[in-house]
């Protein structure tokens, strides 16, 4: 507010005091001058708090309003920032999709991101991998968009991702173990840097275990007197037991000895699947091993434990497999059996 005073001779002192800013005065001859200044003052002091009020009303809108999304990978960050850590295979879903952040389909401008555009970099990266692999890529990228839509706000009017052809799974793979490579991959072991890897493998080839099922076991679920694992978290999401052969059995045996006789926690503490996948990977080659996957360590084992004799049934109660037709592709394996019951 301002204030005015007529001093003693004869001229008039105009002063300003508000909160927030320096106290103004200044004396003028005539009164009108005076409140012409003091006016002046007045509008200016008026046009700044206008001013700064309106940038802190803005900040205050910006802070309120959903985040602009201006690329595709605007979108991919968020979601493995939100969503892939409530998931229970998190790690290799972060592994993928930060790989998929290295694709130019990322920076695509969201408007840009039609079917024509996801169409063409389908038909790119079947040039490098399987239809399988590409399926699941999409499905990957496709949930990206359900979530932006659905929980961000994200203006699709139609998931572009549904709209395209998706490629043919392709076979599947029938890479079996012949036993000179499973010995080279167990010499090859012998030297690796990880010494998890070698009793990893054992585990997997007699319990056909997935790579993330045998990552987090935990020695609370480890029955040894009564030759057993007790899965919790399992890409079903349905628990399951998993009988222990002799040979898993002294694995295992092995490596609680060398964690001090009653170990707790994870049996291969500190390992994640991609790192358990790049040790394996070396390990393979440094065996001369060519096209084997540790995946093809689960083939391997289911095909042995029908080759064992056993029904479909009892080998999916062990692998997981929640579809028995699933497990149709290694009926040619009873063919024998099935021969000599025959007569």
């Amino acid at each position: 507010m301002g204030t005015m005073q007529k001093r003693a001779n004869g001229t008039y002192t105009a002063k300003i005091r508000r909160k927030g800013f320096p106290s103004l005065s200044r004396t003028f001859p005539a009164r009108s001058e005076a409140e012409a200044w003091m006016a002046a003052q007045e509008a200016a002091i008026t046009a700044r708090v206008t001013a700064t009020q309106a940038i802190e009303d803005q900040q205050r809108i910006a802070a309120e309003c959903a985040p602009q999304y201006r690329v595709f990978g605007d979108l991919m960050r968020r979601y493995l920032d939100e969503v892939t850590p409530s998931k229970r295979a998190a790690s290799e879903e972060a592994v993928r999709l930060r790989g998929l952040l290295k694709h130019p389909l990322a920076a695509c401008p969201l408007e840009g991101l039609s079917a024509a555009r996801v169409a063409e970099w389908r038909n790119e990266r079947m040039n490098r991998v399987s239809g399988a692999t590409v399926n699941r890529d999409m499905n990957l990228l496709g949930h990206v968009i359900e979530i932006g839509r659905r929980e961000w706000e994200v203006d699709f009017e139609v998931n572009p991702f549904q709209l395209v052809r998706r490629p043919p799974q392709g076979y599947s793979r029938e890479r079996r173990l012949f036993p000179a490579e499973e010995a080279a991959l167990m010499r090859a072991c012998t030297v690796t840097q990880n010494p998890y890897v070698r009793p990893i493998i054992v585990l997997a080839l007699e319990t056909a275990m997935r790579r993330s099922e045998i990552v987090g076991l935990e020695w609370e679920r480890v029955h040894l007197h009564e030759p057993s694992v007790q899965l919790t978290q399992t890409k079903t999401g349905r628990p399951r037991g998993v009988a222990l052969s002799s040979r898993a059995v002294t694995a295992l045996s092995a490596l609680r000895l060398a964690s001090g006789g009653e170990p707790k926690g994870h049996v291969f503490p500190g390992l994640t699947p991609n790192a358990l996948k790049l040790a394996f990977r070396r390990a393979v080659e440094r065996a001369g091993i060519a096209d084997f996957r540790f995946h093809d360590l689960r083939h391997e084992a289911t095909s042995r434990l029908f080759e064992k004799g056993l029904s479909i049934m009892e080998v999916a109660s062990i692998t997981g497999h929640q579809d028995v037709r699933m497990l149709r592709r290694y009926t040619h394996l009873q063919v024998s059996d099935l021969a000599r019951k025959l007569g």
